[in-house]
């Protein structure tokens, strides 16, 4: 199971390039809602969410029951103007946040998956946890980007 989440951890980056490619700037910038984000706003927030998950990881990886603090991604997206943010470089940081926080993963033995930290909010969460909570993160955004480019063919449908 932990290595089947390795691995798709390790493909998460090619699978959002994947998603996106070809892409065009209105269909990036399209933003279903107000309140909804646009692509271009859910790969600058993938690049700070993997910021702070290869920091959690590591965290557990190297300290003994750490704290994992909690942040507020809209307050994130909101105050740090992801629209306004760079959407190719955060994807290229996302790929090269992936890739160096991979090796270590591969490494991990059995005992390391156990390791744990306190997050603030949800807890304790073992190595093995916050792995498939990032694997999913990707996956639930891959979700989010397939509705958002359906809205914005339905609005163009439309016109």
């Amino acid at each position: 199971m932990v290595q089947q989440l390795v691995a798709e951890y390790g493909s998460g980056y090619d699978q959002v390039k994947n998603a996106i490619g070809g892409l065009t700037k209105e269909e990036l910038q399209f933003k279903p809602a107000p309140d909804k984000w646009s692509i271009h706003e859910i790969i600058i927030h993938l690049a700070d969410a993997e910021i702070v998950g290869v920091h959690r990881m590591k965290r557990v990886l190297a300290e003994e029951n750490p704290t994992l603090t909690a942040y507020n991604q809209d307050a994130w997206a909101d105050a740090l103007q992801y629209s306004l943010e760079d959407a190719a470089r955060s994807l290229e940081l996302f790929g090269l946040l992936r890739q160096t926080m991979l090796p270590a993963l591969l490494r991990a033995e059995e005992a390391d998956w156990q390791r744990c930290g306190i997050h603030e909010e949800a807890g304790p969460l073992t190595l093995a946890q916050l792995l498939e909570r990032y694997v999913n993160h990707v996956r639930g955004h891959l979700a989010q980007i397939d509705r958002v480019l359906a809205a914005y063919r339905e609005k163009q449908a439309q016109q």
